[in-house]
């Protein structure tokens, strides 16, 4: 017997709802995100602080937690559990927001409770991780990136149809709720690598566990 597959560092799953889902939800979903994006772009920095003249923005909180991983990495080969707490924190509560924004599940996104949406993150062996290797990661990662895109709207095309089959059935189309599932495991993989920094394993190209 051939030994299993060891498990890529980053899983993220989300349960397939059995019941049916909430058709006023679903029919009033963007305005009802409008409080769960606001909490997560404080928590993130993203879009605050733009500077007079040029548009630019201040960097967000994630790209300054890698960024600080890297630097870390290079200089000392460490990766703090505070650092990998509040990262994984924060990956979390986006996931949660993201699958509540893609119609897979009806409950409003928790802000410490994992309700429907699993992600695992193991937490790195700094003196495994390459000193290296960060500085060049989103470089490596472009081929995943390209991949992603393409997903990316196909899963925004399945959400459409998804809303359109809640509202008439109350359910959501299984095909299409592993192809949005998939796509955001994949992004997980990849943020895992390349912006978070736990793990020097390249993300495999599918969209299954």
């Amino acid at each position: 017997m051939e030994p299993a597959a060891r498990s890529y560092p980053v899983q993220l799953s989300v349960d397939y709802p059995e019941r049916p889902l909430s058709r006023r939800s679903t029919l009033f979903r963007v305005p009802l995100l409008i409080p769960a994006w606001v909490l997560l772009s404080l928590l993130t920095g993203q879009g605050i602080g733009s500077s007079e003249g040029d548009g630019g923005y201040e960097a967000t909180a994630a790209v300054s937690m890698s960024l600080a991983v890297a630097a870390l990495l290079l200089f000392r080969q460490k990766y703090p559990r505070w650092i990998f707490d509040f990262n994984l924190e924060i990956a979390r509560f986006s996931n949660r927001a993201v699958a509540y924004t893609l119609l897979l599940t009806d409950r409003y996104p928790s802000s410490d409770d994992a309700q429907a949406v699993h992600l695992d993150i193991a937490y790195p062996n700094a003196s495994e991780l390459s000193r290296g290797l960060p500085l060049i990661k989103w470089v490596l990662a472009i081929p995943h990136l390209i991949v992603l895109a393409v997903l990316t709207v196909g899963s925004l095309l399945a959400v459409v149809l998804a809303w359109v089959a809640i509202l008439f059935s109350g359910s959501y189309p299984r095909p299409l709720f592993d192809l949005v599932e998939g796509t955001m495991r994949w992004w997980a993989r990849v943020e895992g690598y390349a912006l978070l920094m736990v793990t020097d394993e390249y993300p495999p190209f599918r969209l299954g566990p």
